[in-house]
């Protein structure tokens, strides 16, 4: 196992790109460490509480050392900075002299002090031809005219935590011809890293506040007075893919701004290619990120380039396949998709309501609602602005969740069951959501699972009577302002609580009975 002594501060332009929050600046680091097998032993880190290009003797700062037992950051003094460079005199002259015995194998410098602060350490490393890495452009250059083996070298512009300590343990495994795959999105069975497979459940529900946002736009809009809201509503359509790229382009390739940055590009270029492009796109440049940030860190670019590289043609290019080939035929399956759903509500939408209330709680319970049933309904506010099953989802999951807890907390079948529903009812009025509260109710008797279901199939029979489009994880009081019928949405709701309600008392009061 290699070993590395690491000599930090919160630097200049590092301050804003990471160097304010030291442990979780070193926490990315050691996570790198241990996947690259090498082991840090020795940390001194200054941190101020403001950037170094305009602090004094006399700012306030704290000396951090290594614990190694713990393996994280240690807090050893806090006073000026004045004071604080003495203090550091000493764990300076420990690294040095680790060095000199040859029990270090490397070291890593970002925003280091090497005429000061870390003056003996960086001589050590000179004079044993040790191979340091770093960032910090003045500080690089001084610590390399010392005649340190800098191997690798950056500023800090354009760099994160991650992509700093990938790029890092990179070049010193290159360096010494050990094997190294960064940690990114990892999977803990093997502990290996391994970029993640495409989650459609993940990144529709972490994309799902934007389409809320568009819902209540909307509603908003139809407001006497408000109705210039009506181009806010337009503009937010427009963004959707967007969000849904950059969502996707995160999750997949988990290397913090650049991924981002990647996914907005991406997500701009795909705009005319709805949700669907939107997501053809992020998914493309989750994808193509980390393989460019790979590519190039082999390559031995500078950290700033490496991000440029990965962060802008990882986005660029996913998202111009998408805007010249991908984009119309994405735009057309959207329209497909949703055509399919308006023909088949349109045929007997009350027949529809009942189905899709029926099969709405065996489809949760299944894992199949976030999977499909919610790409389904964010395709359709990406038209409208709400949908059939989203009103299906607040009507048939959401209020007769609320009706089993209901009952549960006035008519409880045990002691304990009300103190459990109340909370549970809470979330579900006001918040819209937490339908899994109604599980251990529906699991334990089988009258009030067959009264879950009929009861969500009654409220879509209403749904598909007033052939309703709401939306579903906003607060149960609003979500009638959400649709496009307030009577007959509230008149669903009621539906479809109380049959859960009276399904629950009766089974409730079997119970006792027998």
């Amino acid at each position: 196992m290699k070993r590395v002594v690491i000599i930090a501060s919160s630097g200049g332009n590092l301050y804003s790109l990471g160097g304010s929050q030291p442990d979780r600046l070193i926490r990315e680091l050691a996570i790198q460490a241990v996947a690259a097998n090498i082991e840090i032993k020795g940390i001194q880190f200054i941190a101020t509480e403001q950037s170094m290009d305009s602090v004094k003797l006399t700012s306030r700062a704290t000396l951090f050392g290594w614990n190694e037992q713990s393996q994280e950051l240690e807090q050893i003094y806090s006073g000026s900075l004045e004071e604080v460079n003495r203090e550091a005199a000493q764990l300076d002259q420990l690294h040095a002299d680790l060095i000199a015995a040859g029990e270090i194998d490397g070291l890593i410098a970002m925003s280091a002090d090497p005429n000061g602060a870390n003056q003996k350490t960086v001589d050590a490393a000179a004079k044993a031809k040790i191979p340091v890495v770093g960032t910090g452009g003045t500080s690089m250059a001084e610590i390399g005219s010392m005649g340190a083996a800098i191997i690798a070298q950056s500023g800090t512009t354009g760099t994160s935590n991650k992509t700093r300590a990938i790029g890092f343990m990179t070049a010193l495994s290159k360096h010494w011809g050990i094997k190294y795959r960064p940690r990114l999105n990892t999977t803990e069975s093997d502990g290996r890293s391994k970029v993640k497979k495409v989650n459609l459940r993940g990144i529709m529900t972490s994309s799902l506040p934007a389409f809320i946002a568009l819902a209540i736009v909307l509603a908003l809009s139809k407001i006497p007075g408000l109705e210039a809201l009506g181009g806010v509503f337009d503009l937010l359509i427009g963004a959707l893919p967007v969000v849904v790229a950059v969502v996707a382009a995160r999750q997949i390739a988990d290397l913090d701004e650049v991924s981002i940055v990647a996914g907005i590009v991406a997500g701009l270029l795909s705009v005319d290619g709805g949700i669907i492009g939107g997501l053809l796109a992020g998914i493309g440049a989750g994808y193509l990120v980390p393989y460019l940030f790979t590519k190039c860190l082999r390559l031995n670019f500078p950290a700033t380039t490496v991000n440029i590289v990965a962060g802008g043609f990882g986005g660029l290019i996913p998202g111009l396949v998408v805007f010249f080939v991908l984009g119309p035929i994405a735009l057309q399956v959207g329209d497909w998709i949703r055509l399919a759903i308006d023909t088949t509500i349109s045929f007997n939408p009350i027949l529809a309501g009942i189905v899709a209330g029926l099969l709405i709680w065996p489809a949760i319970i299944g894992g199949i609602y976030h999977a499909a049933i919610l790409p389904i309904v964010l395709l359709e506010m990406e038209n409208t602005g709400n949908s059939f099953l989203g009103a299906i989802d607040m009507v048939g999951l959401v209020m007769v969740a609320a009706g089993i807890n209901l009952a549960n907390i006035i008519f409880p079948r045990r002691r304990g069951e009300a103190a459990a529903a109340g909370p549970s009812f809470g979330i579900n009025m006001i918040f819209g959501t937490f339908v899994e509260s109604a599980y251990p109710f529906m699991f334990a008797s089988r009258l009030v699972f067959i009264g879950a279901l009929i009861s969500a199939g009654i409220g879509g029979a209403v749904v598909g009577i007033f052939n309703l489009r709401g939306t579903a994880y906003v607060p149960s009081f609003a979500a009638p302002g959400l649709s496009d019928h307030v009577a007959g949405f509230i008149l669903a709701m009621l539906a479809s609580l109380v049959s859960a309600f009276v399904f629950t008392v009766v089974a409730n009061k079997m119970s006792k009975s027998t």
